[in-house]
């Protein structure tokens, strides 16, 4: 069976995406080189495909009740048009995923989910409506939707130029359902995954269209970006990716977005066993560190104190906006010590490190 592709498939040949097997789809993990691309993004601008990230939308008169029962934030809190990060577990608190809610009414939401996870997730959604939510409409709306990010620090500028509404007004995590882009009906969400400023737009036609209007309307200050930078700015930026921060083995206190889980809203699926989970007050805990000696840590390295095993990198790499090797590792929270060290095995060697606050990127906003 072939790859799936996404309806920009044909941009990315055009503008020299190196395409690859990424989750069953065939995607660019570059198109000029991952260091230029994330430098392009921090910089200036860039465009992604995130076509294939999944879309399933819930309605009815129950749907605000059962959104807060399957999540972890309080989905209470959220307005008309604005937008939410969440998690959805399993009843031990492992994850199922993380989400993007967006909220049109209290009787209609729409959620984003990471793309190889839909169906997954769309079986789990199902599944828990079936009594108490069994009058909810529940559609994967996936292929009906094409998805662009456009971020960086000069991507209002960029799109400001071919959409239909003043971009000052659309604040960080709110959506407008209804926006011309380059005289394409669009959703522009002021939402994305870099760390940077930037928008995520989603439309059901036309998306060839939009990819060129906003490259045309950017010129030299904006380029198409690739999987692989997408994956550097997300980490450098310590925003949490499904299958290594967090997973069905790793629930979200564990990785430490303990902010997006409220244990005192009412009952939600893993609730019990996060809130048991706190009050122990021990086990494992995500801890960021930096390189001491030289070498890249991967994402499942061992990491070892004083030659036994305490843990592993969930992810590591080099930070091309910081010009240091840093990396996050689920480790046992009894080693937690800030200026603590350990060591990251590295090619069966014993690399130093040492657990720092505050070495992520943030930008100057």
């Amino acid at each position: 069976m072939g790859l799936k592709r996404t309806k920009l498939y044909d941009m990315h040949v055009k503008y020299g995406g190196k395409l690859i097997d990424f989750g069953g789809w065939e995607l660019p993990v570059q198109y000029e080189g991952i260091l230029k691309e994330h430098h392009m993004v921090r910089q200036k601008a860039g465009l992604f495909d995130v076509s294939h990230m999944g879309e399933i939308e819930i309605k009815g008169q129950k749907a605000e009740d059962f959104i807060q029962f399957m999540v972890t934030n309080d989905v209470k809190v959220i307005k008309d048009h604005q937008v939410q990060y969440n998690i959805m577990c399993y009843p031990d608190g492992g994850v199922v995923d993380d989400l993007i809610v967006y909220r049109y009414s209290p009787d209609y939401y729409l959620l984003v989910v990471n793309a190889s996870n839909t169906d997954k997730d769309f079986d789990w959604i199902k599944q828990n409506a079936l009594n108490a939510f069994a009058d909810l409409s529940i559609e994967n709306v996936s292929d009906q939707y094409s998805q662009l990010a456009l971020q960086g620090p000069m991507a209002q500028e960029i799109l400001q130029k071919i959409c239909n509404i003043d971009l000052n007004d659309l604040k960080y995590f709110w959506f407008e359902p209804s926006v011309s882009v380059a005289g394409v009906d669009c959703i522009v969400s002021r939402t994305g995954y870099t760390g940077e400023d930037g928008f995520e737009i989603y439309m059901k036609e036309q998306a060839p269209l939009v990819w060129e209007a906003i490259l045309k309307a950017g010129g030299e200050d904006v380029a198409p970006i690739g999987l692989g930078a997408r994956d550097t700015l997300r980490f450098e930026a310590k925003l949490p990716l499904y299958g290594q921060e967090i997973d069905k083995d790793i629930n979200p206190l564990e990785a430490g977005l303990g902010y997006f889980v409220k244990l005192n809203k009412e009952d939600f699926i893993g609730k019990d066993a996060l809130l048991a989970h706190k009050e122990a007050g021990d086990g494992r805990v995500t801890v960021q560190f930096e390189m001491v000696g030289k070498g890249i840590p991967r994402s499942h390295y061992h990491v070892e104190k004083n030659g036994v095993n305490i843990g592993w990198v969930t992810t590591g790499a080099f930070a091309p906006t910081l010009n240091k090797n840093i990396g996050l590792a689920l480790i046992d929270s009894k080693f937690n010590e800030n200026e603590g060290e350990f060591d990251i095995i590295i090619r069966d060697k014993k690399i130093p490190a040492r657990i720092r606050q505050g070495i992520f990127y943030k930008r100057n906003k």
